[in-house]
């Protein structure tokens, strides 16, 4: 007689928000987001209230960001070495001390700036450490659903975040502004100290932080299986969303520079429905076959850039293509099963280190392909290039 298995279930909602703990990292996550968006355009407004630079406004605004790299490289294996607890515990009160200071309005330029470098030089760690403990809060489809959870809040948070901010300059003062981000960063950590259970940390080691990050460095880009899924991970999707960085001079070739932000909004709204459909609503089979088919869709609609489209048009182009970004959701399910349990916090930090990383860099070269090209064509080939790597790395997306 011959048995059939039948495919497993996608997780749902109520499956990963019964867990206790998740709920607790789910609440920090978004209190993190909301916090440093708030803080964020605080500090840029400030900064351009003493300066009048725009310039120097921009750096503080992005300065949080810029370490991450280096702490990617340098620290990452604090996240599978120290306990949870005491790690998010000790951030948040870093965030906290930091906001606090910047409050008071009276650290020079430079000092404000080293202050949030210190503070980005640790959020890696503090990503790692929360996105190592889904796996095994969530066994299965469950990591899926609750990484699908995390990329759309964050978004959410962002979003609602600066909009928030916006409206509390509005009515307060920067420093008055910063004082409420503080108060989120007191209630997170509180939150992780009070809020989560004393676990153990899943990795040791004797050798100092940096190079038991650059060991475990090594072990994931020296297998050809995890190498390959990383590169899958950061590549395409890096290649689509660098044409973000192109939306505002296409919009002022349609003579509607003002509406860049339409487009823009407009993949943030497909990132979210994306990661929506494949993380909820598609089987966990079926999502696997899918990868490669959603990984080029992140590409093609960008194509058809090169024909001039109007407005209306490109943002349905945008939002079609960002639908297609959940193709990770599968590709870091399949990372955590080719890693060992004790380097699932250091194997997820180092995918979304090269993820930002790697965005960064592709919009700053499709910048510079838009100065050698119009807009439209610096779009498409930006599409093109996407879906070439999608084919070089087709063995590791299906």
């Amino acid at each position: 007689m011959t048995t059939t298995t039948a495919p497993a279930a996608s997780a749902r909602y109520r499956d990963v928000f019964g867990v206790p703990e998740f709920r607790t990292l789910f609440v920090l996550q978004t209190l993190r987001v909301a916090g440093d968006s708030i803080r964020m355009i605080a500090l840029s407004v400030q900064t351009f209230e003493r300066t009048g630079s725009s310039l120097t406004a921009a750096l503080v605004f992005c300065a949080e960001m810029l370490p991450y790299v280096v702490g990617g490289a340098f620290l990452l294996s604090l996240a599978d070495r120290v306990p949870m607890r005491r790690l998010l515990t000790g951030f948040h009160l870093l965030s906290l001390v930091v906001t606090v200071v910047l409050a008071f309005d009276v650290v020079p330029l430079p000092g404000m700036i080293a202050l949030i470098l210190v503070l980005g030089l640790f959020g890696p760690v503090n990503g790692a450490t929360v996105q190592g403990r889904l796996p095994a809060l969530l066994p299965g489809d469950g990591f899926v659903l609750g990484r699908s959870l995390f990329t759309m809040t964050s978004a959410g948070a962002q979003i609602a975040g600066q909009a928030v901010g916006g409206l509390l300059l509005a009515a307060l003062t920067p420093s008055g502004t910063l004082w409420l981000a503080a108060g989120s960063a007191a209630v997170a950590a509180a939150l992780a100290r009070f809020g989560l259970p004393d676990v153990p940390a899943p990795g040791s080691g004797s050798s100092g932080v940096a190079r038991e990050t650059w060991r475990v460095n090594r072990l994931l880009f020296g297998d050809r299986k995890t190498r390959g899924l990383l590169l899958a991970f950061w590549v395409p999707l890096s290649l689509s969303v660098g044409a973000e960085g192109l939306m505002v001079p296409y919009a002022s070739g349609l003579g509607r520079a003002g509406e860049a932000g339409l487009l823009l909004s407009s993949g943030a709204a497909g990132m979210f429905a994306g990661n929506l459909l494949i993380g909820r609503l598609i089987r966990p089979d079926l999502r696997d076959r899918l990868t490669l088919l959603l990984a080029m869709l992140t590409g093609a609609p960008l194509l058809l850039f090169a024909f001039h489209p109007p407005l209306p048009v490109a943002c349905a182009l945008m939002l079609t293509g960002t639908l297609g970004l959940g193709y990770d959701l599968p590709l870091l399910r399949r990372l955590v099963d080719a890693t060992p349990e004790r380097i699932h916090g250091q194997a997820l930090g180092v995918a979304n280190t090269g993820m930002m990383t790697g965005q960064a860099a592709g919009m700053a070269a499709a910048g510079a392909l838009g100065d050698l090209l119009v807009p439209p064509q610096a779009i498409a080939l930006c599409g093109a290039a996407s879906l070439l790597s999608c084919l070089v790395l087709v063995r590791h997306l299906r």
